[in-house]
């Protein structure tokens, strides 16, 4: 599966585009500021719906226009050639279509297109706070299991009625258990699940980020990572929750559950967060990356389409030579990268002939082949 064809219109930097694709790697070169990570956020619209930059789609559009729309052919999705397209207007709700039809809900698209962003930003999964990492696990285990997702937002919807519940109880200095145990009794049916999906997760994932690690830095140390959950010691979400009540009455807010679980990531017994140099770090999230693109494939079958942006600041020459070795061999799929100099993207695939390959000059004036 790769996208061919791109067709942007009035989204965020861009008036039109129509930028034909290889399946293998796809180089978007040119000066900062011209539009390449744009066209990246272009793509990754039509996998997740929303961009990875700005969630507020009607920022995207651009200024002084009307919407956006986004148009992208994809090869080889089920077997055949199909358009997705997503389309964003001001004071409109946002639509996104598959093959002209529009979705009834965003949730049936996801996963339908795999994808895998690697951007600087991902060194927030190191030093970012633990809702950071749940969006993280939530994202990968998302593209694989539909019903996880399903549970997931329905988990999020009871979650923010029984906070509203417990403000509105708090400041009217009045206390009603039947209700609260209403709301207790659908969170526990939605986050059972989810807390058992994610260690079933870990248990797959982190072996195939360890095999990523030990390539990247080719080290002899160790990076742990361990799932951090209440429900680890007392998997009886109902009793948990029963027994939190009465924290929850004065906090305002629900104390345990899956919206609090964490990963924390280790390397030779010691946090990374606080202990690992920057270039660790930046190992270590991009091996996390690596290893989300390998278990979608794995589980799906389907190769994700991979988007790197900017991943000259995370490796050196002769490190981004061979990931990009590894990238466009058989065992990944379309590839999307930034840089800003042509002349390195040109030595290092004249250096690698085998790797299918297309650069685009991005400028202000234009996009050239």
């Amino acid at each position: 599966m790769h996208l061919s064809n791109l067709k942007i219109t009035n989204f965020k930097s861009y008036t039109n585009a129509d930028i034909d694709f290889c399946a293998g790697v796809n180089c978007l070169v040119g000066n900062n500021g011209v539009g390449k990570t744009n066209l990246l956020d272009a793509v990754y619209y039509l996998s997740f719906c929303k961009s990875f930059f700005n969630s507020i789609d009607t920022q995207n559009i651009r200024q002084g226009e009307e919407f956006f729309a986004i148009h992208g052919r994809y090869e080889g999705l089920e077997k055949q050639s199909v358009q997705v397209s997503c389309i964003q207007r001001k004071g409109q709700p946002k639509q996104m279509r598959y093959e002209q039809k529009a979705y009834k809900t965003f949730a049936d698209h996801i996963g339908r297109i795999p994808l895998v962003i690697v951007s600087p930003t991902d060194q927030i999964l190191i030093t970012g706070g633990s809702d950071v990492r749940r969006k993280f696990l939530n994202g990968v285990i998302s593209q694989t299991d539909k019903e996880y997702l399903q549970n997931l937002i329905q988990y999020d919807k009871v979650l923010v009625q029984r906070n509203r519940l417990l403000k509105q109880f708090y400041d009217d200095r009045y206390w009603d258990a039947p209700a609260i145990d209403i709301w207790d009794e659908q969170l526990v049916r939605f986050g059972t699940p989810l807390f058992s999906t994610r260690q079933r997760f870990l248990e797959s994932f982190i072996p195939i980020f360890n095999d990523y690690y030990n390539w990247i830095s080719s080290q002899s140390e160790s990076v742990e990572i361990d799932y951090e959950s209440q429900l680890i010691e007392n998997q009886d979400f109902a009793k948990l929750i029963e027994e939190a009540q009465s924290a929850d009455r004065y906090a305002q807010f629900t104390t345990v559950g899956p919206h609090k679980d964490d990963i924390s990531i280790s390397l030779s017994g010691m946090p990374v967060k606080k202990f690992a140099s920057q270039g660790q770090q930046k190992t270590i999230s991009l091996a996390l990356k690596l290893a989300q693109f390998q278990y979608i494939f794995d589980y799906t079958k389907t190769k994700p389409i991979l988007l790197l942006d900017d991943i000259f600041d995370k490796l050196d020459l002769e490190r981004i030579k061979q990931l990009i070795r590894l990238v466009g061999g058989d065992r990944f799929g379309q590839v999307f990268l930034t840089d800003t100099q042509p002349g390195r993207v040109q030595q290092i695939f004249s250096e690698l002939p085998n790797v299918e390959h297309r650069i685009f000059n991005i400028t202000p004036e234009g996009i050239e082949n």
